[in-house]
């Protein structure tokens, strides 16, 4: 695997050691305060030893060419470069060990997380921000959504499971088409209402896109591997469409840039085990809409409220009831700086479902993956990254499920999507 030198700016992580390693643990991840000064240091001074060699070696270069001019011999110096290109050798060697050990190191830091979010140790201690709507009253108990669509007919869990295993879903008929018709309406909301250029990019990358939005190396074990290729299958829209500008500097007058992307996502559920499995809602493979922004830092607060905003339109138009809430330090991503999880009602939990996570992601992932923009006084920076969905429509269909059901089972259609289904006035 080939480790990118960028991840977070280590002059700052030097120098302000007490609050990265205050952060990090905000953040549930651990942090060695010991280890890092003494790989950081040993990497230096093998750096440092390595510049001295050189310099002594062109003295004696340039040492050796004057004397051989003037006809004098020059073996012992002679002698002593080859000494010294021997040491050279030996420390070079051991400073691309050391430097292998530092990128290791660096590259399992988590994001710094912005002052704004709330320090605390897991969900219980999020905050919410807002609500939007009214939750559904029902006068039965309402069934949830596995429930609904065996009723109906049209959600084959069982048929799934035979044909790929557990965590894989089996649509039919009107809720296949729900899924179809709500991919649409999302892509079609960003792009013609919220001014998103709308991406059809790769569902496989390659390490390096992986690494750049920090799902690698600290993550392996939640993605798909293709055997025998350096590809992946993506979990996340975030990773391709994060990537398209890799390596690459962009003018600040081409900022800020909106992407959004219906792609199918592709994640092992590492660790998920015992959580949500009946029905839909944690599946190994899941359609998404992703959006995503690239700012300055000056803009990047402004542009993450909005993208919010923008995300949570879409449950307005369905007129699905929803708070946002804000993540605190131990409950965010390891890549983010400051997050809202976006959660849906589901009347059968009687309770909340998150079903979009918007993120800003500061300079994280452009240091990664080495995108930087030209300001006007023609300095070259690193952007900022934001993203969230817009949002997981498999987890919309089983919100839509069990907050348009009625007593008989039937579900209806909301308003919005009507022209979809003509003639129709349930699923």
């Amino acid at each position: 695997m080939c480790y990118n030198p960028f991840m977070l700016d280590i002059n700052f992580v030097r120098n302000h050691l007490e609050i990265v390693k205050a952060k990090v643990l905000a953040k549930s991840s651990p942090f060695d305060e010991t280890l890092f000064n003494r790989i950081d240091a040993k990497r230096r001074e093998l750096i440092t030893g390595i510049d001295r060699i050189k310099s002594n070696k062109n003295k004696l270069a340039k040492e050796i060419g004057t004397l051989k001019k003037q006809g004098k011999n020059t073996k012992d110096l002679e002698d002593q470069s080859k000494t010294l290109s021997a040491e050279l050798a030996s420390l070079e060697q051991e400073a691309a060990e050391a430097e292998t050990k530092f990128q290791d190191f660096v590259m399992n830091i988590p994001n710094l997380f912005d002052d704004s979010v709330p320090i605390g140790k897991d969900a219980t201690q999020n905050v919410v921000v807002r609500e939007w709507g009214e939750k559904p009253d029902f006068d039965f108990e309402p069934k949830p959504h596995w429930d609904l669509g065996e009723i109906n007919k049209f959600l084959d869990l069982p048929r799934a499971a035979k044909i790929s295993g557990a965590r894989f879903a089996l649509y039919t008929d009107t809720l296949a088409k729900l899924e179809r018709v709500l991919i649409d309406f999302m892509v079609e909301t960003q792009t013609i209402e919220n001014g998103y250029t709308e991406v059809l990019p790769p569902f496989l990358v390659n390490d390096e896109s992986l690494i750049g939005t920090g799902n690698l190396p600290k993550f392996k074990d939640d993605l798909f591997k293709i055997e025998g290729h350096n590809l992946y299958l993506i979990p996340t829209a975030e990773v391709p469409l994060t990537n398209i500008h890799r390596d690459e500097t962009l003018d600040e007058e081409d900022l800020p840039r909106y992407y959004a992307a219906y792609t199918p996502c592709f994640r092992s559920e590492a660790g998920s085990y015992g959580k949500d499995v009946r029905g839909i809602i944690r599946q190994h493979q899941f359609n998404k809409i992703e959006l995503l922004k690239l700012t300055t830092p000056e803009t990047s607060a402004i542009e993450h409220e909005k993208l919010t905003r923008d995300a949570e339109c879409i449950l307005q138009k369905l007129n699905l009831h929803y708070r946002v809430v804000l993540l605190c330090s131990g409950d965010m991503s390891f890549s983010s700086a400051k997050t809202y999880d976006i959660e849906v009602w589901m009347p059968a939990r009687n309770g909340y479902m998150e079903i979009s996570s918007c993120s800003n992601f500061s300079d994280f992932q452009a240091r990664r993956a080495k995108i930087k923009y030209k300001a006007k006084d023609g300095k070259k920076n690193f952007l900022h990254t934001i993203n969230g969905s817009g949002l997981a429509v498999g987890r919309t269909v089983a919100a839509i499920m069990e907050n348009y059901q009625a007593a008989d089972g039937k579900i209806d259609i909301p308003n919005i999507l009507g022209k979809y289904f003509p003639g129709r006035a349930y699923l």
